[in-house]
């Protein structure tokens, strides 16, 4: 780390990105074209995912592959979502905007709504490493029981079921009802549909419910069990990865300054789970330096700019944190 102060580290990691960004868009005039490429990745993504569930359901490909492909492909309209909340693309067109909000929240239905996690994610950069950072929070960070950070991290219902009283005391409005219910409908469905599986498939180990039950109920089971194969588990295991890796790199706790908010996750340890949140760990640290920029430029500048945040003081890959339950401490190297 340099002898500069924590504002000059932090002004110079913000220079060497607005000016890479600068670089790369003087480049490729392409990247002017902001709104399109949005929609164009937007629209790629989509038909990936729709395409492998159609191979699926012809029996072209396997349920395992198509899960893992089905995963790859949310994990790109979560990327998406992401800009979105900051206003990358068609922010003067509210049409389009919003159609790309539905269209995200449709392929990822397991999180609340776009517009609603757009308040929390704002208010995440203005008070990230806080106990008032809901977005985090949720998601497991600065949870000390590895049972409990598991289940968080897995089963974001769950974990809101389980943490409802403890944030309502130590984070201001916060409301159990209105995160609830900002998963309506779609959210709603989907947790409807994988408890019904569960429940179903648990009562029939016990009792052969697929031996008594009505024709209709079996239907509808099929319809279930091809849904959970090409857009529950898909999703399942795209938000588990970016849940523990978003909660292994915000810090929770000591925080002070940007410097101190993220470290960034390079090990391989994280390979797999960085796979299934379009390289997350990487590149994630970049945004909270410089919010409004499209997720695909942060991977194009951040094999320089790591150099430049690390050699400015940001820290890379601190399992020491990860143990204290994200706790930032001036004393580790």
């Amino acid at each position: 780390m340099t002898t500069l102060s924590a504002k000059e580290n932090i002004q110079a990691i913000v220079k060497a990105i607005k000016s890479e960004e600068a670089r790369l868009r003087q480049k490729h005039p392409l990247l002017t074209h902001q709104n399109t490429l949005g929609l164009i990745i937007l629209l790629l993504s989509l038909s990936a995912f729709i395409g492998v569930g159609t191979l699926y359901y012809f029996a072209i490909i396997p349920a395992w592959l198509c899960i893992i492909l089905a995963a790859i492909a949310a994990s790109i309209s979560h990327e998406l979502e992401h800009d979105l909340i900051h206003k990358q693309y068609f922010s003067n067109q509210p049409f389009m905007h919003n159609f790309m909000m539905l269209t995200v929240w449709l392929m990822r239905p397991n999180t609340v709504n776009p517009w609603y996690r757009r308040k929390m994610h704002l208010h995440h950069h203005k008070v990230s490493g806080t106990e008032q950072d809901l977005e985090e929070r949720l998601v497991g960070n600065g949870i000390k029981n590895p049972f409990l950070r598991v289940l968080v991290i897995v089963d974001g219902l769950l974990g809101l079921l389980i943490n409802a009283k403890r944030f309502s005391k130590e984070i201001k409005g916060f409301s159990f009802l209105n995160v609830f219910n900002a998963g309506f409908p779609v959210t709603t469905v989907y947790f409807a549909i994988l408890y019904s599986v569960i429940v179903f498939h648990g009562v029939n180990v016990f009792m052969p419910l697929e031996q008594s039950s009505p024709v209709w109920l079996l239907d509808i089971m099929a319809v279930f069990e091809f849904l959970m194969v090409v857009l529950i588990v898909p999703n399942i295991i795209r938000s588990s990865s970016l849940n523990f890796v978003t909660s292994s790199m915000h810090y929770y706790g000591g925080v002070n300054n940007m410097l101190e908010q993220t470290h960034v996750l390079t090990s391989r340890v994280f390979m797999p789970f960085n796979l299934f949140c379009f390289n997350f760990g990487h590149t994630h640290t970049i945004h909270h330096f410089v919010p409004n920029q499209p997720f695909y430029l942060r991977q194009m500048i951040s094999k320089k700019i790591l150099e430049v945040m690390k050699h400015h003081g940001v820290r890379f890959n601190d399992f020491a944190s990860i143990k204290q339950a994200n706790l930032y401490q001036v004393n580790n190297t």
